[in-house]
Parts: C-alpha cells; sequence; structure tokens
C-alpha cells in the first residue's frame, strides 16, 4: 500500500511539473499574441493620427487656395478699375492700333522669315512631271508597264 500511495504521490508530483510546463508555454503564446495585438493597435493608431494630419493639410491647402484666389481676383480688379479711370482710352487704342499696325507691316516685308508649313506633296517643276504622290513615282518605264 505505501508504494501505491508513493506512487500516486510521484504521479501527482509529474502531473503537476508537466502542468507547470504547459501552462507556461501557453502564457508565452498568449504573451507574444498580446504583444502583437498591442502592436498592431499602435500601428492602427499611428495611421490614424497620418490620415488625420494629411485630411488637415489638404484642407488647409485648399482653404488657402481659394484665399489666394480671392486675393488674385481683387488685385486684378483693382487694376482693371484702375486702368479704366486713369487711363485715357482714347490714346490707349491708338497706340494699340499703332503697334499691330507696325508688327503687321514687319511680317509683311520680312516674308514671314521666308519660313512656310511642311507641304505633305512635292512641288512639280515640270507640268509632265509626276508627283511624289503617284503610284508609280520614282519607277522606271519597264516597272511601270509590268
Amino acid at each position: 500500500m505505501t508504494n501505491l500511495i508513493l506512487a500516486a504521490i510521484a504521479a501527482l508530483i509529474v502531473g503537476i511539473v508537466i502542468g507547470v510546463l504547459v501552462g507556461r508555454s501557453g502564457q508565452g503564446s498568449t504573451l507574444r499574441q498580446r504583444r502583437a495585438e498591442q502592436q498592431i493597435e499602435e500601428l492602427r493608431n499611428e495611421y490614424t493620427r497620418y490620415q488625420a494630419q494629411v485630411n488637415e493639410h489638404f484642407m488647409e491647402s485648399a482653404h488657402l487656395l481659394r484665399r489666394f484666389n480671392d486675393t488674385y481676383r481683387d488685385v486684378n480688379q483693382h487694376m482693371a478699375r484702375g486702368a479704366n479711370r486713369l487711363c485715357n482710352d482714347e490714346d490707349w487704342l491708338l497706340e494699340l492700333e499703332k503697334e499691330n499696325a507696325r508688327a503687321r507691316l514687319e511680317e509683311s516685308s520680312s516674308g514671314k522669315d521666308g519660313v512656310e508649313p511642311p507641304r505633305d506633296y512635292a512641288p512639280k517643276s515640270d507640268p509632265k512631271e509626276k508627283g511624289t504622290l503617284a503610284e508609280d513615282f520614282g519607277l522606271a518605264e519597264k516597272e511601270q508597264k509590268a
């Protein structure tokens, strides 16, 4: 009977040791899982903060661009009103017409600098010649008849 009690106590001790080892290994994976979840949560929070910063940046950029456009429009209107109020329109129009006439004269006298737009054909020097778009252009007479 004492052997049976000793065997039971030994089995109990071995069971406790095995239970402790299994429990620790389970705690290690649980601990790793908790750490991974914490890291995921930290990354999620960081990503959310980043998104908020990006949204704030673009909202502020849109606001600044709107203010810039408004200011540009105001300056443009101010310049137009000043030009209308301060400039003599007749003198200004005469000066503009003179400048346009000078430009046209220079253009016609220089012959557009001798520059012509490209053609999609070659000009014929002889009326009997065929143009470059003819099917038999550049072929010898023997090849043309064949």
